[in-house]
């Protein structure tokens, strides 16, 4: 089982706000000989007359001692545990969970805007010390 990520228990907080059920702490992706544990699934149901929305969602703290090397361990992360999820159990929506701070001081800048928006990241930014969702980019 892998360690925690830093913000673990401040995400689910922020989710079990928003009204997200938590199914699995941590959510295993098992494809053939490849198994791996993404951070969180929870799920929340819409509204009656349309589907729940099931998410993994993977946790990054980018606290390392450098943001583009935690930003490329964190995009290639991401599209492995995207492409086992199509295979494996494509009625989840896999998003990265990031902190407001990293978000402002790194995210919002052009290149990395450019390389979010070209790989198709989902994710959502929290507020760590309300445990909250603050926004849903995708």
């Amino acid at each position: 089982m892998p360690a925690r990520d830093l913000y673990h228990d401040a995400i689910k907080s922020a989710l079990i706000k928003d009204n997200w059920t938590i199914l699995a702490d941590p959510y295993r992706i098992q494809y053939k000989d490849v198994d791996l544990y993404a951070d969180l699934a929870a799920e929340r149901p819409i509204a009656i007359e349309r589907e729940g929305q099931k998410i993994v969602v993977e946790i990054k703290s980018f606290v390392g001692r450098s943001l583009m090397t935690d930003f490329h361990l964190a995009l290639g992360q991401y599209k492995v545990y995207q492409m086992l999820l199509e295979e494996t159990a494509p009625e989840y929506d896999l998003y990265l969970a990031i902190d407001d701070i990293t978000y402002n001081n790194f995210f919002k800048r052009e290149g990395i805007e450019f390389l979010v928006q070209s790989s198709q990241i989902k994710f959502f930014v929290i507020n760590i010390d309300e445990q909250e969702i603050v926004q849903w980019l995708n």
